[in-house]
């Protein structure tokens, strides 16, 4: 690893490359085609592990405002993170004992798809999510969403007791927030205290550039008995289930417990509670809360012990992966080219950002032996536009049955099971779908 290597979680310069993806474009800036015209930029997308905490981080970072500022992902047009959300929140509106005083807060709250059902249970909540396409969308819905970032500075801010004890309505900015308030169609009131008694991040603290700033944020936002919990993609999973498309320029971070159990030491927390589920491909549901407030459960040090045993904390954990990501490259091109070459026509499903590193680093796009016709997407706010790079046009998903192609190759391969429900009329029509991680296959 050169010099210029700086990890942004310990501030080591030793560090270690692990995988190249290329120049890749942003992947949830979807064109549309009168852009064509323009110059579409890129990046350099490049994995490496600090040798001195082993956080896994891109070395090359695009900044926040470029990526979030406009966002097309809405997380409420997948029915499996809907379930997945109002079964979280009913976990931890039981365990943390929630009721009316309490105050929660997610951290890039998108569409208020999770705490829609806080709302709905009474709990007073408050949404920070920094795209302003996104947090209007959850303000029409009467969810409270604040349109920032979230910053030390903002959590020092919310955490100080409000002056009138109230988020005023649109055009009258809170005192403490310096930012757009919820419309007058979703008012509400925070507790005495702003301090959240739980805090929530789902999908966000990878993206963060300063980690260090963000979880410094979590620890003056939480109550003293209060409890944080974050979800990501883990990258163990990410290793060894060859998921090399969870990383684009938003994910910073691919997290082990490994590296984080020092990261929130260093802000006064602990971390108390850890669990793997399968969204995603693979994630942590993970819980920290101020030091000393709560024991620390078996689960910890149990995935901590698997982690060791692995050799998280190696060089050798990592060496063979970008070996394992370029063989099942070919493995892909390989198949496309050959039901190409005997006539079959091939789309994709799935306009995501998974998807647009995956097109990007494999040199798919709309021509040559491998080219895809079209990728569907249920995502209104996606179609009729472009996947970055490639070029793709993006349609709805009744295109597949419409134009019937052979194969879809499925680039949202982590809501496969969904998909291939939703999907049934066009695969009972003769349709089939390409899997492309962690292995290639045809179902």
């Amino acid at each position: 690893m050169t010099p210029a290597f700086h990890c942004r979680a310990c501030g080591s310069h030793a560090g270690r490359p692990v995988l190249d993806l290329g120049l890749q474009p942003l992947a949830n800036n979807l064109p549309r085609p009168e852009d064509l015209g323009r110059t579409e930029p890129r990046f350099p997308l490049r994995l490496a592990v600090c040798e001195s905490c082993w956080m896994l981080q891109i070395t090359d970072i695009v900044p926040p405002v470029e990526l979030f500022s406009e966002y097309l992902y809405f997380s409420s047009f997948s029915d499996a993170m809907l379930r997945h959300a109002k079964l979280a929140a009913e976990q931890h509106i039981a365990s943390e004992q929630l009721h009316a005083g309490s105050f929660v807060v997610e951290v890039a709250s998108n569409d208020g798809y999770l705490l829609r059902n806080f709302v709905d249970a009474g709990i007073p909540c408050l949404g920070i999510e920094p795209a302003t396409n996104i947090a209007r969308v959850a303000t029409e819905k009467g969810i409270p969403t604040l349109n920032r970032f979230f910053t030390l500075d903002l959590a020092r801010q919310l955490a100080s007791p409000p002056l009138e004890g109230r988020v005023p309505p649109t055009g009258e900015p809170h005192p403490n927030s310096a930012g757009p308030a919820p419309s007058p169609g979703a008012p509400h009131s925070l507790p005495p205290a702003s301090r959240a008694d739980l805090i929530l991040g789902n999908n966000v603290f990878a993206h963060v550039p300063d980690t260090n700033d963000f979880v410094a944020a979590l620890a003056a936002l939480v109550k003293p008995t209060g409890r944080i919990v974050l979800e990501f993609p883990y990258a163990c999973d990410l290793v060894e289930h060859l998921e090399f498309d969870t990383i684009y320029h938003e994910h910073v971070f691919y997290f082990t417990l490994t590296s984080l159990i020092p990261l929130f030491a260093r802000h006064g927390l602990d971390v108390v509670d850890v669990e793997r589920i399968p969204i995603h491909g693979g994630s942590l549901r993970f819980s920290a809360a101020p030091a000393g407030s709560r024991p620390v459960a078996d689960s910890v040090r149990q995935l901590l012990a698997e982690e060791t045993a692995k050799g998280v904390a190696s060089h050798a954990y990592y060496e063979a992966f970008a070996g394992k990501v370029h063989a099942l490259r070919s493995q892909l091109l390989d198949l496309l080219r050959d039901l190409r070459a005997k006539g079959h026509r091939i789309a994709a499903y799935g306009a995501s950002a998974k998807g647009s590193t995956l097109l990007n680093f494999y040199g798919i796009g709309r021509d040559g032996l491998d080219g895809l016709e079209f990728v569907a997407d249920r995502s209104t706010a996606k179609q009729g536009r472009l996947t970055p790079g490639s070029h793709l046009p993006i349609v709805p998903p009744s295109e597949l049955l419409a134009r019937r192609p052979d194969f879809a190759l499925l680039l949202t391969w982590n809501f496969a099971e969904e998909i291939l429900a939703q999907q049934q009329e066009y695969r009972a029509a003769g349709g089939r779908f390409i899997l492309p991680v962690p292995t290639v296959r045809i179902v």
